[in-house]
């Protein structure tokens, strides 16, 4: 069975109508989630704003924003709050090398292709430019500032839960206002995470750091500029069998400390065991972002693909990818989705059951989508 995800990359100063229309997008889906995962049981609007007033007060105007464009409800602007958000999964591995005259930063990100945005997005929110990978709408999972200041980030391993902030919005508060590695450190001690998650920063004077970040607050620089889904407190991870995250550390460390060239960290990360194609199980390598801080700009890469972005010349465009050996011709089944059916089924006003998705994914199960799509069918 193939997989295939659509990438987006999309230019906008301030937000507007390109990000109101990613919300009327992904709104649906995100906001079942919520419901399903116990959002509604989460602190008020009132605690969330007052939250990001003491922590962020930076992004409250851009949070202003968003809320107003979305509507302006309260469960809207909770959720893009992301203060005491529900739980929520990811993999990911993570390396930076450096050299007298280089720096890079890799990540490839592993996840589900029905769970991520594919939203590249180049943004000046707080005044600065800024790029990166969406997540939870206005989040970033990894990203670059005009400074060079580069980031990215990895699952921690286990589900502890404290009070604190999606750590998506916390690395886009880190890009919106900071210019360097120490910087961004202090900021990483002062706001609070509501998990577990690892770090790697590099900025564009060669400065670089591995952080461990811990459920309700705590950040630790660690020895090694490598991260995978562990944390090294002497905490065992969820599911350290499945993700193969101490392999794939013992990998990265190894690899780490032979690459003479940070130039060539990148191919690294394309191929086992790094790269993932359990794609069907919700743990496949849905792409590779490559930083390069001096030079202010990244590359994302897929299998025979790339596509380089740079904050002073960014493109917009789409990239359409298929994850996945396709199936033969003969032999077996291959699932599609009867799109014209779908369009029909909406206007019709039936919808796939987007609580049941949330409710499944809450629980650590990969839904089958057959069930919830109108129009799926076998072809032989």
């Amino acid at each position: 069975m193939t997989h295939s995800l659509t990438f987006d990359a999309v230019s906008e100063s301030r937000p507007g109508p390109k990000w109101l229309a990613r919300w009327r997008r992904s709104w649906p889906s995100y906001q079942a989630w919520f419901i399903a995962s116990g959002g509604d049981n989460g602190p008020d609007r009132a605690a969330c704003e007052a939250a990001l007033r003491k922590y962020m007060p930076e992004l409250v105007p851009v949070h202003a924003a968003l809320v107003r464009l979305s509507g302006g409800s309260d469960r809207a602007a909770r959720f893009l709050s992301t203060w005491c958000p529900p739980r929520y999964l990811g993999g990911c591995s993570l390396a930076c090398a450096v050299s007298k005259d280089d720096i890079r930063l890799v990540r490839n990100y592993d996840l589900s292709p029905e769970l991520n945005e594919g939203l590249l997005l180049r943004s000046e929110w707080c005044g600065r430019p800024v790029m990166g990978m969406v997540e939870f709408l206005w989040g970033l999972s990894d990203g670059i500032n005009a400074a060079g200041l580069s980031i990215v980030l990895a699952y921690g391993g286990r589900q502890a839960v404290g009070r604190g902030f999606g750590i998506t919005t916390i690395l886009r508060y880190v890009l919106e206002t900071c210019d360097t590695v120490d910087e961004a450190l202090r900021v990483l001690q002062r706001v609070p995470s509501h998990m577990p998650y690892n770090i790697i920063l590099a900025d564009a004077q060669g400065g670089a750091a591995s952080v461990e970040i811990y459920a309700g607050g705590g950040a630790k620089v660690q020895p090694r500029l490598i991260a995978t889904n562990h944390q090294n407190d002497g905490s065992a991870p969820d599911r350290g069998a499945f993700t193969h995250t101490y392999q794939r550390a013992d990998h990265l460390a190894g690899m780490l400390s032979t690459v003479a060239d940070p130039a060539t960290l990148v191919g690294n990360f394309q191929k086992a065991p790094l790269k993932q194609e359990r794609y069907a199980e919700g743990f496949g390598t849905l792409f590779t972002a490559e930083y390069e801080p001096k030079q202010a700009r990244m590359t994302l890469h897929w299998d025979g693909d790339i596509w380089r972005q740079s904050l002073a010349r960014f493109e917009e465009g789409q990239k359409l990818i298929t994850y996945g050996a396709p199936h033969a011709a003969q032999g077996g089944h291959i699932h599609d989705i009867d799109w014209v059916q779908i369009g029909m089924d909406y206007a019709a006003g039936r919808h796939p059951d987007w609580v049941q998705i949330g409710m499944d994914y809450a629980a650590g199960k990969q839904p089958d989508w057959r069930r919830f799509i109108p129009g799926w069918v076998d072809v032989a």
